[in-house]
C-alpha cells in the first residue's frame, strides 16, 4: 500500500489520533544523525563544528525517525499537542498531509510565518500589541496557521501567549480557527531526549524549567511542533529550507472544503528585527515569490530593509551596458552602506550584500507596517493588501480588485469587502462574482452571498441544474444530509446493477474531481428529490421530476434505471436554469441546518409562510433523524424560528388584509408541489401558527358556513329537533351578497368570496393556455360572478358539479327560498357535526339497552330485532370508516392508510369495529357466549370514550382534553415504579407467608393484586399478622394442599412480614402517590400555559373531518354513500370536494397574491431590524464602537501634538541660530546694509506723533 492510498484509507476511515492510526510515520520519516566529525578548533578537540566546512547532506546519514506522537507538557494541564522529527529533506507535501489529515488540523485560509526574534533579544512593547491585537485576531477571523521557532524564547513566545490569551478569551468555536505551528530545530530544543521512543510517544511527558525566563524549551501553547532535523546540534538554519518548501507547497492548496475555494492557500512571511542570517531566509522566500510583511522600527534585519526600500528609489536603466554596470555599482555601494549601518559588527559584507541587493530587486512583494502609523485594529488590512499586492506580481493578467476580493471571501472578511470593494466605486460584472458566489455557499459565508447578490450577480442565471448538483455533491461527508443522500445513491447504484447497468458506480467516479467529496460525485437531483419526499411524507408532489423527465407515480426501479442512463449521458438538463433559484438554495441549506443563510434565502423566497411552514416541516423530520445531541438541538431552534417567522408575516399580512391572508392559507403552490400553507402547517406540527387568530377565523367560517358564528347552541339544537324554525329569526345567516371588497385584482373588481376560500372552482382550475393575453382578458370576466354560499360549497351532494357545465363563467343559479335556507342550515360541518353527537348518543343508548335488557341468547333464540338495528348501525359506522380510508384525498392506497392510521383517534375507530366484530361472531355460538357478552361489554366502554374526541372542538374542555392526555403518560411512568416496588413486595410476602401455594391463580391475586388494594387501605390483617389470625380451616399436607385445600400462612418471620408491610405501604402512599402528584402539578402548570394553542391544531382536524363528511349522521349515512357511489361509479362526476381548503390561483391574481404577500414580509423584517437596531444591545455595540472611534481619534490627536510640539521646539531652535548669525553679520563689517534689518510680521512700528 502506498503511502497515497494509506491516506485516502485513513481519511475515509476518520483517522485518530492514536498509536495505531501513526505506527507508519518511521516508514516514510526519516531523522539525520551526524556522521562524520569535524573537529571543532574553538572546543579542544571536543565537540564537531557542525559548520563552516561540514555539510548536512555528506556528512550525516537519514534512520527512520524515533520521535513523534503526542506531547504532554508536565503540569500544564492542558490538551495534548502533536510533535514530529523529521529530516530537513522530507517533502512538504507529506507533512501537510500529515497535519491536516493524520493530526486534524483544519486547512488553513491563510499561513502567516513570523521570522526574527530569536534568542535572548528583548520584543518591544508594541510589537507584543500587534501580535496579540493584530496577528492573532486576524488569524482567527481568517481561519490562519502561525508559524514560528515554538520556543520560549523571543517572537516565538509572545506569540504563544497571545494565542493562549485568545483560547481564553473566545468560544470554543473560534479556538479552532487560530492553529499555532512551532518550526524548530532539533538541535536546539532542551530536554529533547525527552521525545525520543521509536515506537512513538502518546503522549510524551516534556518537563519545562525556567518558565519565566526565554529559554530553548517548546512552548505549550502551540497546537503542533515540526522539529527539523539536519544532523546539528546547538546551532540554527538547517530548518531554513524545510520552512521554504513547506511554505512553497501549502500556497498551492487550494482553500475551502475539500478545496472547493476560487484561491490557493496565501503564504504570508511576516518579519520581526532579526539579524544578519535572517536575509537568507527573506531572500529565498522572496524568490518563490512569497510576499513578505517588514514591521518598521522592530530591530536590526527589519530596519535595514525598511531603509532599503525608502531610500534607494528605483533608477531608470540606461540603454548602453557601460551606464548598466555603473547604475549597478552605485546601487551595491549605497547598499553596502546601509547594512554597514545596521550590522556593523559584520566582518563578511559581500554575502550579506549580495542578500540585500537581491531582497530590493523583489521589493514588489515586501510590504512594510509602520508601527507609529498604523495600529493593530489594521493589521488585518494591512496583511490583505500586502497579498493582494504580491497576487498582482505573481499573474499579471489579474485585477486587483478580484484578487483582493477573493482573499476576502477566502477569509470571510466581509466588512473589508464592503468598505474597500463594494463601496460604489467599482462596477462588479456578473462574470467577476460568479465563481466567488460558488465559493461562498459551500463554504458557509452567507454575508458575501447577500453582498453578491445585491451587487450584480443575477441568481436566475447562475443557478443552473448542474451547478445546483454541484452543491449537493459538495456537501461534508459529517453531516447528516450527507449520509441520507448516500442511501438513496447506493439504492440506485444497486438497481442499477441488477439491470446490468453500466460498470462505472459512483465511488469509481467521484475520486477524479478534487472539489466534491470522495463518495459524491454520482449524487443527483433525483436523490434529492427522494430525500425531499420521504421527509414531507407524501404532503406534496414529488421535487425535479419534471427536469428530469420522470413522470408522477413511476416506479422505484424504473426512475432509477431512467436516471442511471440519463447520468451517463451528456445531462441536457444540467444547463437549464433553475425554475425557482431561491427556492432551491432554501432548500439546500436548511438541510444543512445553515441558519443565517438558510434566513437569508428565506427572506429572497417568494411566499414566505409557505416557505417558512417548509423549512419548519424539513427540520422537524431531521431532528428525529440526527443522534447527536448539540445538532438535534440546534435544527430544533432553526425549526422554531421558521415556525415563529411563519407566524409573524401572516399576522402581518392579516393585519393588512383579512380576505387575503384567507386566500394565502389555500393557495396552491406551484414552487412546493401544489401544497397549501394550512396542509404543511399540519404536516410540520405548527402549532404556534394554528393558534393564531386569522387561522381561527377562517375555520370558524367554514365550521359555521352561512350561519353566524355567535349563534347559540340551544339555538343549534332546537333547531335541528324542529327544522321549521330555521325559517324564522332564531338563527341568523348571511345573505348572498358580496361579502369582501378586498381585491387582488385592482380597486373596480371584487375579490374571492368564503366559496372561493373553501373550494377548487372548475374555472380557476383550468391551466393557463401559454398566452398573456388569457390571463389579462378573463380576469374581469372571472371576478365579477356571484360568489356561491358556504353550505353550497360544503355540502355532501356537490350539487356545483351538475348546476354549471364545465369552464362556465354564468352566475350561480338561484334556489327558491326554502330549498336555500334548507341547504344553509343542514350542509353546514356545525350541523353536521351536531347531528353526529345526537346520533352517537343515541348509539351509545341503543347499545348499552341491547347490553343491559336485549342480550338474548345465541340461534335459534336469538338476536333481538334492537340487536339488529344495531348491527346495521355498526355496519354504516363501518361504511363511513372505509370513505374516509379510501375515497378522500388525491393520494395513492398505501398514502391514504397511513394517513389513515396516523390518527389516533382512527385507531380508536379500527380497535371498536374489530372488538365489536370479535363479539358479535363470539355471541353467536354457545360455547364462545359468554366470552363475546364479555368483548361486547368492553367495546362499549372502547365507543363511549371516542366521545372525548367530539368534545374536543368545545372551547372548554378542549384545553382540559389535552392536559389529561398529557397525565396519561406521567401515569405509564408511575405505574412503572409502581410495578417494580409491587412486585418486590408482593414476592417477597407471598413467599414469606406461605412456604407451598402450587395454585397459580391465587398466586397471582396475592403477588400482585392484594398488594394493589393496599394502596387504597384494604389490609387482611387477619391473614397478615399471626397475632389476629382467627380460626380457618387450612393445612400444612401438601397433599391436600394439591386437592385443593387451604394453604396455612406461617408465622415464623412474622417481624419482618409487619416490617415490609410499613416499608411498602410508606413508599407507595407517601413516595409514589406523592410524586406522581408532583407529576401531575408539572404537567398542569406547563400544558395549561400551552394547552390552548394544542387544542386550536386539534380542533383543524375536527373540522376537516366534519366538512368532508355527508351531512347525514349514521345510520341514515347509508344514503349519501349510496348516492355517492352512484355518482362516483355510474354517473362518473368527478369530485371536487376531495380537494377542499385549495384554490389555484393563476397569472395576475397569483403575482398580486405574491407581491402583496413580500410587501407585509418586507415591513417586517424592517420592523424587526428596528427593534433589533433600538435594543439595548446594538446600542451598547454602537457606543462601544463610538468610544474605541474617539480614543482612536484622541491617539492621533496627541500624536499630532507631539509632533507639533517637537517642530515648535525645531523652529525655536532654527529661530534662535538665524538671529545669532543675523546678530554677528551685523557687527560684523563683510556686509554693507543698504536697508535695515527686516522686522517682525507682528511687531507693529512705533511712529511719533503728529502735532494735532
Amino acid at each position: 500500500m502506498t503511502l497515497t492510498e494509506k491516506e485516502n484509507e485513513d481519511n475515509r476511515n476518520g483517522a485518530g489520533k492514536s498509536e495505531k492510526d501513526q505506527s507508519w510515520i518511521p516508514k516514510f520519516v526519516k531523522k539525520k544523525a551526524c556522521t562524520t566529525f569535524l573537529e571543532d578548533p574553538l572546543s579542544n578537540g571536543d565537540l564537531c563544528q557542525c559548520g563552516g566546512k561540514w555539510d548536512s547532506a555528506v556528512h550525516t546519514s537519514e534512520y527512520p525517525t524515533d520521535a513523534f506522537g503526542e506531547l504532554e507538557f508536565a503540569g500544564a494541564g492542558r490538551r495534548h499537542s502533536h510533535f514530529l522529527r523529521l529530516s530537513c529533506d522530507t517533502p512538504a507535501s507529506l507533512v501537510y498531509t500529515l497535519m491536516t489529515v493524520h493530526w486534524g488540523l483544519p486547512a488553513p485560509n491563510l499561513v502567516v510565518s513570523v521570522v526574527g526574534g530569536v534568542g535572548k533579544e528583548k520584543v518591544k512593547s508594541w510589537v507584543r500589541d500587534v501580535l496579540r491585537q493584530g496577528l492573532v485576531r486576524a488569524a482567527q477571523s481568517t481561519g490562519a496557521w502561525i508559524m514560528t521557532g515554538g520556543m520560549r524564547e523571543g517572537v516565538g513566545r509572545c506569540v504563544g501567549e497571545a494565542v493562549r490569551d485568545h483560547v481564553a478569551a473566545a468560544s470554543s468555536i473560534s479556538q479552532s480557527k487560530v492553529v499555532a505551528l512551532g518550526v524548530a530545530p532539533w538541535g536546539m530544543v532542551a530536554n529533547r531526549k525527552q521525545l525520543i521512543n521509536e515506537q512513538g510517544s502518546f503522549p510524551a511527558r516534556y518537563y519545562v524549567q525556567n518558565i519565566s525566563e526565554d529559554s530553548y524549551y517548546l512552548d505549550n501553547n502551540y497546537q503542533a511542533f515540526l522539529l527539523v532535523d539536519d544532523g546539528s546540534i546547538g546551532r540554527r538554519g538547517g530548518e531554513t529550507n524545510f520552512i521554504t518548501h513547506l511554505e512553497d507547497h501549502i500556497s498551492h492548496q487550494r482553500t475551502g472544503i475539500w478545496g472547493s475555494g476560487n484561491i490557493e492557500i496565501p503564504v504570508l512571511c511576516m518579519l520581526i528585527s532579526g539579524e544578519a542570517s535572517v536575509l537568507k531566509r527573506v531572500d529565498m522566500s522572496l524568490k518563490t515569490a512569497t510576499p513578505w510583511l517588514v514591521l518598521d522600527g522592530s530591530g536590526p534585519a527589519a530596519d535595514m530593509i525598511t531603509e532599503l526600500l525608502s531610500d534607494l528609489s528605483p533608477t531608470s536603466s540606461p540603454g548602453d551596458g557601460e551606464g548598466r554596470d555603473s547604475s549597478a555599482a552605485e546601487l551595491r555601494e549605497r547598499v553596502k552602506e546601509i547594512v554597514k549601518k545596521h550590522f556593523p559588527t559584520e566582518k563578511v559584507l559581500d554575502k550579506l550584500v549580495d542578500q540585500a541587493v537581491s531582497i530590493y530587486q523583489n521589493r514588489s512583494l515586501i510590504t512594510v507596517f509602520h508601527g507609529d502609523q498604523d495600529g493593530p485594529d489594521d493589521f488585518d488590512t494591512v496583511i490583505l493588501k500586502a497579498l493582494v499586492r504580491a497576487c498582482k506580481q505573481v499573474s499579471s493578467d489579474a485585477s486587483e480588485y478580484t484578487e483582493e476580493l477573493k482573499l476576502a471571501v477566502a477569509w470571510n472578511r466581509v466588512d473589508i469587502a464592503k468598505s474597500e470593494l463594494f463601496n460604489g466605486d467599482i462596477q462588479w460584472q456578473y462574470e467577476d462574482l460568479e465563481d466567488l458566489m460558488t465559493d461562498a455557499l459551500v463554504n458557509n459565508k452567507p454575508q458575501f452571498v447577500r453582498l453578491f447578490t445585491e451587487n450584480g450577480l443575477n441568481i436566475l442565471h447562475y443557478l443552473t441544474y448542474k451547478r445546483l448538483e454541484s452543491l449537493y455533491q459538495s456537501l461534508p461527508d459529517s453531516t447528516l444530509v450527507y449520509s441520507l443522500l448516500q442511501k438513496w445513491l447506493k439504492e440506485r447504484d444497486n438497481l442499477a446493477a441488477s439491470h446490468h447497468s453500466s460498470p462505472d458506480s459512483a465511488d469509481g467516479n467521484c475520486k477524479k474531481s478534487p472539489k466534491v467529496s470522495p463518495h459524491a460525485k454520482g449524487l443527483s437531483l433525483y436523490e434529492v428529490s427522494r430525500l425531499l419526499e420521504e421527509i414531507f411524507g407524501g404532503v406534496c408532489k414529488p421535487f425535479y421530476y419534471t427536469v428530469l423527465g420522470l413522470e408522477l407515480g413511476v416506479s422505484t426501479r424504473k426512475a432509477a434505471k431512467y436516471v442511471n442512463k440519463l447520468q451517463q449521458g451528456d445531462r441536457a438538463y444540467g444547463e437549464k436554469p433553475c425554475a425557482y433559484p431561491w427556492a432551491s438554495l432554501f432548500i439546500w441549506a436548511v438541510l444543512q441546518n445553515r441558519r443565517e443563510m438558510a434566513l437569508y434565502f428565506w427572506e429572497m423566497t417568494g411566499e414566505s409562510v409557505l416557505s417558512a411552514l417548509s423549512a419548519c416541516k424539513i427540520l422537524r423530520e431531521l431532528s428525529k433523524l440526527e443522534n447527536e445531541t448539540e445538532n438535534k438541538f440546534s435544527i430544533k431552534d432553526l425549526a422554531q424560528k421558521f415556525e415563529e417567522q411563519a407566524h409573524d408575516v401572516f399576522s402581518a399580512c392579516y393585519q393588512s388584509s383579512e380576505n387575503r391572508s384567507f386566500t394565502l392559507l389555500i393557495r396552491t403552490s406551484p414552487v412546493w408541489g401544489g401544497v397549501t400553507s394550512l396542509q404543511m402547517a399540519v404536516a410540520a406540527d405548527a402549532r404556534l401558527f394554528f393558534s393564531h387568530d386569522g387561522v381561527q377565523t377562517l375555520l370558524s367560517k367554514i365550521w359555521w358556513g352561512d350561519m353566524s358564528s355567535r349563534t347559540e347552541v340551544w339555538k343549534l339544537v332546537i333547531s335541528f329537533l324542529l327544522p321549521p324554525l330555521i325559517y324564522t329569526n332564531l338563527i341568523t345567516f348571511r345573505e348572498h351578497e358580496v361579502r369582501h371588497t378586498d381585491s387582488l385584482e385592482g380597486p373596480n373588481t371584487t375579490a374571492f368570496s368564503l366559496a372561493d376560500l373553501t373550494q377548487h372552482l372548475e374555472e380557476d382550475s383550468r391551466p393557463d393556455d401559454g398566452h398573456h393575453g388569457a390571463d389579462t382578458d378573463n380576469v374581469d370576466g372571472e371576478l365579477e360572478t356571484i360568489p356561491l354560499s358556504v353550505a353550497d360549497l360544503t355540502q355532501l351532494e356537490e350539487d356545483a358539479e351538475e348546476r354549471a357545465p364545465k369552464g362556465s363563467k354564468t352566475d350561480t343559479p338561484k334556489h327558491p327560498f326554502i330549498l336555500h335556507r334548507w341547504r344553509q342550515f343542514w350542509f353546514a360541518p356545525v350541523t353536521s357535526f351536531l347531528g353526529n353527537v345526537l346520533m352517537y348518543f343515541l348509539f351509545l343508548f341503543l347499545f348499552a339497552y341491547v347490553l343491559l335488557i336485549e342480550f338474548k341468547p345465541p340461534p335459534p333464540d336469538g338476536p333481538a330485532t334492537v340487536e339488529f338495528v344495531l348491527y346495521f348501525w355498526i355496519f354504516t359506522l363501518v361504511c363511513e370508516e372505509i370513505r374516509q380510508s379510501f375515497f378522500t384525498g388525491s393520494t395513492g392506497f398505501s398514502q391514504s392508510m397511513r394517513l389513515y392510521i396516523q390518527d389516533m383517534w382512527n385507531k380508536f375507530d379500527l380497535t371498536a369495529i374489530s372488538l365489536f366484530c370479535l363479539g358479535l361472531i363470539c355471541r353467536l355460538f354457545p360455547w364462545s357466549y359468554e366470552f363475546g357478552r364479555s368483548v361486547l361489554c368492553l367495546d362499549y366502554m372502547v365507543f363511549t370514550l371516542r366521545l372525548i374526541h367530539i368534545f374536543a372542538i368545545n372551547k372548554q374542555l378542549g384545553p382540559k382534553i389535552i392536559i389529561v392526555g398529557k397525565m396519561v403518560k406521567d401515569v405509564f411512568f408511575f405505574l412503572f415504579f409502581l410495578g417494580v416496588w409491587l412486585m418486590a413486595y408482593g414476592v417477597a410476602n407471598q413467599a414469606l407467608l406461605y412456604s407451598y401455594d402450587p395454585r397459580p391463580y391465587w398466586v397471582f391475586r396475592r403477588v400482585f393484586y392484594r398488594p394493589y388494594l393496599h394502596i387504597y387501605g384494604q389490609i387482611p390483617l387477619d391473614e397478615i399478622d399471626a397475632h389476629k389470625r382467627g380460626e380457618k380451616p387450612c393445612t400444612n399436607n401438601v397433599t391436600l394442599i394439591h386437592e385443593g385445600a387451604e394453604p396455612c400462612p406461617q408465622s415464623e418471620a412474622n417481624w419482618l412480614v409487619l416490617i415490609l408491610l410499613s416499608v411498602y405501604l410508606l413508599v407507595t402512599n407517601v413516595l409514589l402517590l406523592n410524586l406522581l402528584i408532583a407529576m401531575f402539578s408539572y404537567t398542569f402548570s406547563k400544558v395549561q400555559e400551552h394547552s390552548d394553542v394544542h387544542w386550536k391544531f386539534q380542533r383543524y382536524n375536527l373540522i376537516v373531518e366534519y366538512h368532508s363528511r355527508p351531512c347525514l349522521a349514521p345510520p341514515f349515512i347509508i344514503i349519501s354513500h349510496l348516492h355517492l357511489f352512484i355518482k362516483r361509479n355510474i354517473r362518473k362526476v368527478p369530485s371536487i370536494k376531495i380537494k377542499h381548503f385549495m384554490l389555484d390561483l393563476r397569472g395576475r391574481k397569483a403575482n398580486r397574491l405574491n407581491t402583496w404577500e413580500a410587501v407585509q414580509k418586507e415591513n417586517l423584517l424592517s420592523t424587526q431590524s428596528k427593534k433589533v437596531r433600538d435594543s439595548d444591545t446594538e446600542r451598547l455595540k454602537r457606543t462601544s464602537a463610538k468610544v474605541d472611534n474617539v480614543l482612536k481619534q484622541m491617539a492621533e490627536i496627541r500624536d499630532h501634538d507631539r509632533r507639533l510640539r517637537m517642530l515648535e521646539s525645531e523652529m525655536e531652535f532654527c529661530s534662535s541660530s538665524l538671529l545669532w548669525i543675523m546678530e554677528g553679520l551685523a557687527q560684523s563689517n563683510l556686509i554693507k546694509q543698504t536697508r535695515p534689518p527686516p522686522l517682525h510680521r507682528d511687531a507693529v512700528p512705533t511712529f511719533p506723533s503728529s502735532p494735532s
